[in-house]
C-alpha cells in the first residue's frame, strides 16, 4: 500500500486499502491518471497510462497543478506575477521525495497521524527555470482510509521578488466521465447547511466566500458524484478545505467533457509578496473517495476529523450537557438569576452552565464594550470568580462566552487604540452590529487578547469557552502592512487567528472550546483543529434544525455539531413545537438547553430530567458512533437518521414527522449500518416492550413507524445485538 514509484514510466501510484490515485509525468508535467476504486499495481502498466505526443496541447492534458499562459485555457491552479510584470511561468517536474507519515504545515491547521505507519507522503518538486519559482506538491495517502490530502508550497529560489496572485491547494481533472454532478452546502444566517446538487455542463459552477471567513452562505466543501449516486450507492469524490478564511471551489467543464475542480484560498483580492528565499504554504484539502455512496464519504470524513483533526483533552471525551443563559436572560441578568438557573439545572442532571454575552465592560446591549474583557461589577458585584464558584458549588461546571476578534467603537479599548481595527486610512469604517474587526495581522493586538483572556482563565474556574465571531471582515487593510502587502491582509488575519488559538488552547488544555460565528458562519475544518465542536446555527427551531444538522453532517462529525433545545415560541421563526420533538432533534448532536429552566412547569422539568438522563446513556454512541442518514428533510415531510457503534452491536434510531398526515399510509423505515448476520433487540420510546429482529430484516424490511395524529412528532428506537446469530 501507500506510494509505489516506477521511475521509468514516470508513474506514482498512491494506494490505500480501498482507493487508488495515479499520477504520471508526461512531457515534464504531472498528469492526473486515475482516482477511484483500488487498482492492483502491476509491473506493466503502460496500457492504463496517458499517451501523448510532443505536439499535444496542454488544453487537452488532465493536469495535477495546471498553469495559465502556455496553452491551457481552463482555470489554473496558480498564477505568479514576476518582477517585470509578466504572469507566465511553466512549472516542470524536477524530482520527488517520499516521507513516512504526514508532516505538519507551518502556521496552519492540518490532519495529523499518531503513528508514521498510518500514512505516507509524496512530494513532487516542480520548477520554473526562468523565474526560479519552485512549487512542492504535497500528497498524503492513508493506509486504512480512503483519504488523500493535498497542499502546495511555493518557494522563491530566484533573485527577484515574485507576487502570488493565485495559489490553490488542489486541482483535479476528472476526465472520461462526461456526466457529473456537484454537491455543496449553501444558506444564510439561521438557515445554514442547505444541500445543493447541480448537474455539471460546459461552463462552471463556483462557490466561494469573500467575507474573510468560511461563511454562512457556502461551506468550504464540494463533492463530485455521478447522476446515479445516492446515499448508499455509487461514487462520490469529496473535497474539504482545512481553512477558516475566504475560499473558492470551482468546477469547470471544458468543451471535451472533462471536469476540473480547483479549491483553495479565494483568488479574489488575494496577493502575496514572495521575496527571494521566502516560501508560502497553502492550506490543505482533504479528498475522500467512496464507491458506497454519499453516506460512506461522510463517514470517512467523520472518522478522520473526529480522531485525526480534532485534538486535545476533549477529542475522545464525552461532551457535557449544558444550559446557556442567552435566550433565558439576554443582557438582563444578575448573579442571583444565573445561580438560580444553575441550581435548577443541577436538579435536572445538567452538567455545565454557560454565561453568555453581557458579563463584561458596560455591556447592556450589543452596541458597546467588545474588547473590554473585564467583569461588569454592576451586574456581578462580587466578580466573575465569585459567581463561577457559586455555580460550581451547585455541581455544574462553569463556561463563558467571548467575542475576542471584535472591538466596539464604544469601548475603552477603541478609545485607547482606534487603529487596532481592520481599516483603510481616510475611508469609512463599516460597522455591523455596532462593531469592527480587530486587526489580527498585528502581534500586539493578538498579545492583548491573549493576555486578557489568559488572565480570566487563570483566575476564574472555567471549563468551557464559547468563542464567537459575529460579523464578516470589511475594509481589509492593516495599518502596519506596507502598500505592496495590503492584499495579504485577509490571509494574514487567518494566520494570526490560528497563532492565537494555538497559544491559548495549548496553554489551557482543560478548557473545552466551542467555535461560533453567529452560528455556522465559520463551521470549517480549520476551526475544528483548535475547537472540537461548533455552534451549528443560531436557529434553534426543531424543524429547521432537521435540515441544518442533516446538511452539516455531509462532512462534519456529530461530535462537532452543537444542538440545543430552546423555548417556544421559537425566537427565530416563532414556531411552537413539543419539548419531546425539540429534544430528539437536539440529542442528535452535542446536547444542551438555551432557555430559562426556572420558568418550566413541573411537567416540563420531568421531561427535561428524562431527556438528560437518556442522553447520558446514549451520548457516547451519538458523539462517537457512525452516522447513517435514512430520510432527508430536504426531500419531504419526514426525516430519519441512526447511529451505529463501530462493532455493530448497538444502534440508535431517530425518526421525525413534521406535519400530521390524515389517513396516511403505513410508514416503514429501512435501517442501515447493521450486521445482517446478527439479531437485535429493538426497544421503542413509546413503551418498554421490545422485539427481536434480524439485522437483515431491519435493513431489507425495516421498522414500522407509528406517529400520533399531531404535528411535530418524533420516534426513537434503541437497538442491542443479542448473543446469538440468525437461525
Amino acid at each position: 500500500m501507500s506510494v509505489i514509484v516506477q521511475e521509468e514510466l514516470g508513474l506514482f501510484h498512491l494506494q490505500s486499502s480501498g482507493m487508488s490515485y495515479m499520477i504520471q509525468i508526461v512531457n515534464g508535467y504531472p498528469v492526473h491518471v486515475y482516482w477511484g476504486a483500488p487498482l492492483k499495481h502491476r509491473s506493466v502498466m503502460e496500457n492504463l497510462l496517458i499517451h501523448t505526443s510532443s505536439t499535444t496541447g496542454l488544453d487537452r492534458l488532465p493536469q495535477e497543478y495546471p498553469q495559465y499562459g502556455s496553452g491551457d485555457f481552463r482555470n489554473p491552479a496558480y498564477q505568479v506575477e514576476l518582477a517585470d510584470g509578466t504572469r507566465i511561468t511553466e512549472l516542470q517536474y524536477d524530482s520527488y521525495r517520499l516521507i513516512q507519515g504526514k508532516p505538519s504545515l507551518s502556521g496552519l491547521p492540518a490532519v495529523y497521524t499518531e503513528n508514521e505507519s498510518e500514512a505516507q507522503t509524496l512530494e513532487l518538486l516542480l520548477k520554473d527555470q526562468y523565474s526560479g519559482l519552485t512549487v512542492v506538491l504535497q500528497y498524503t495517502i492513508f493506509e486504512q482510509r480512503n483519504v488523500i490530502i493535498r497542499a502546495a508550497r511555493f518557494i522563491n529560489e530566484g533573485e527577484e521578488t515574485l507576487r502570488l496572485r493565485r495559489a490553490l491547494s488542489a486541482s483535479v481533472d476528472m476526465y472520461g466521465q462526461d456526466e457529473l454532478e456537484m454537491i455543496y452546502l449553501s444558506g444564510a444566517w439561521a438557515r445554514e447547511g442547505n444541500i445543493q446538487r447541480r448537474s455539471l455542463r460546459q461552463g462552471e459552477i463556483r462557490i466561494d466566500s469573500k467575507r474573510g471567513m468560511s461563511s454562512h452562505q457556502f461551506n468550504p466543501f464540494a463533492a463530485l458524484v455521478t447522476p446515479e449516486t445516492t446515499e448508499n450507492h455509487g461514487e462520490a469524490f469529496g473535497f474539504s478545505l482545512v481553512y477558516s478564511g475566504g475560499f473558492e471551489a470551482v468546477a469547470e467543464v471544458d468543451s471535451f467533457g472533462s471536469t476540473r475542480l480547483g479549491i483553495g484560498v479565494n483568488s479574489f483580492d488575494f496577493g502575496w509578496q514572495l521575496n527571494a528565499g521566502e516560501d508560502f504554504q497553502t492550506p490543505e484539502t482533504v479528498m475522500v473517495y467512496s464507491n458506497q455512496g454519499i453516506g460512506e464519504m461522510s463517514r470517512t470524513y467523520h472518522r478522520l476529523y473526529r480522531s485525526r483533526l480534532c485534538r486535545g483533552t476533549y477529542r475522545d471525551r464525552e461532551r457535557p450537557i449544558l444550559v446557556n443563559n442567552w435566550e433565558a436572560t439576554y443582557f438582563d441578568f444578575d448573579a442571583e438569576k444565573l445561580v438560580s438557573i444553575a441550581e435548577e439545572g443541577a436538579r435536572l442532571g445538567i452538567e455545565l452552565f454557560v454565561l453568555d454575552d453581557g458579563w463584561f465592560g458596560r455591556r447592556d446591549a450589543d452596541n458597546s464594550s467588545l474588547g473590554d474583557w473585564y467583569e461588569d461589577r454592576r451586574k456581578l458585584p462580587e466578580g466573575l470568580a465569585d459567581v463561577a464558584q457559586r455555580i460550581r458549588e451547585t455541581g455544574l461546571q462553569f463556561g463563558l462566552w467571548f467575542e475576542p476578534e471584535m472591538i466596539s467603537p464604544e469601548s475603552e479599548l477603541y478609545r485607547e487604540h482606534p487603529d487596532w481595527c481592520l481599516h483603510v486610512p481616510g475611508r469609512r469604517r463599516s460597522e455591523a452590529r455596532w462593531q469592527l474587526v480587530l486587526d489580527y495581522t498585528r502581534p500586539e493586538v493578538r498579545d492583548y487578547i491573549y493576555n486578557s483572556l489568559s488572565t480570566i482563565f487563570s483566575t476564574v474556574p472555567i471549563s468551557y469557552v464559547k468563542w464567537d465571531m459575529n460579523r464578516a471582515l470589511t475594509e481589509m487593510g492593516s495599518a502596519t502592512l506596507p502598500p505592496e502587502r495590503q492584499a495579504e491582509t485577509a490571509h494574514r488575519y487567518v494566520l494570526g487567528l490560528y497563532e492565537l488559538l494555538e497559544r491559548i488552547t495549548v496553554q489551557f488544555p482543560h478548557i473545552l472550546f466551542e467555535s461560533c460565528a453567529s452560528g455556522g458562519g465559520r463551521f470549517d475544518p480549520g476551526m475544528l483543529y483548535y475547537m472540537p465542536q461548533t455552534w451549528t446555527s443560531d436557529n434553534t427551531d426543531g424543524v429547521e434544525r432537521l435540515k441544518i444538522q442533516y446538511g452539516t453532517s455531509l462532512v462534519y462529525p456529530v461530535s462537532a455539531i452543537g444542538a440545543h433545545v430552546s423555548a417556544v415560541p421559537n425566537h427565530q421563526v416563532g414556531r411552537s413545537t413539543p419539548l419531546d420533538f425539540r429534544g430528539s432533534v437536539a440529542m442528535s448532536g452535542n446536547f444542551g438547553y438555551e432557555l430559562d429552566l426556572t420558568a418550566f412547569t413541573d411537567e416540563e422539568k420531568n421531561i427535561v430530567q428524562r431527556q438528560v438522563a437518556n442522553y447520558k446513556e446514549i451520548r457516547s454512541l451519538v458523539q462517537q458512533g457512525d452516522l447513517y442518514r435514512l430520510k432527508s428533510p430536504f426531500a419531504g415531510n419526514q426525516s430519519a437518521w441512526m447511529f451505529v457503534s463501530e462493532d455493530k452491536m448497538q444502534a440508535l434510531v431517530y425518526a421525525f414527522q413534521v406535519m400530521a398526515i390524515p389517513n396516511g399510509p403505513q410508514q416503514i423505515l429501512r435501517l442501515d449500518g447493521l450486521n445482517p448476520e446478527l439479531e437485535y433487540e429493538v426497544k421503542s420510546d413509546i413503551n418498554e416492550e421490545s422485539s427481536i429482529y434480524g439485522g437483515d430484516q431491519l435493513i431489507q424490511l425495516g421498522l414500522a413507524l407509528h406517529y400520533e395524529s399531531k404535528d411535530y412528532q418524533s420516534r426513537c428506537f434503541t437497538l442491542r445485538a443479542i448473543d446469538r446469530v440468525l437461525e
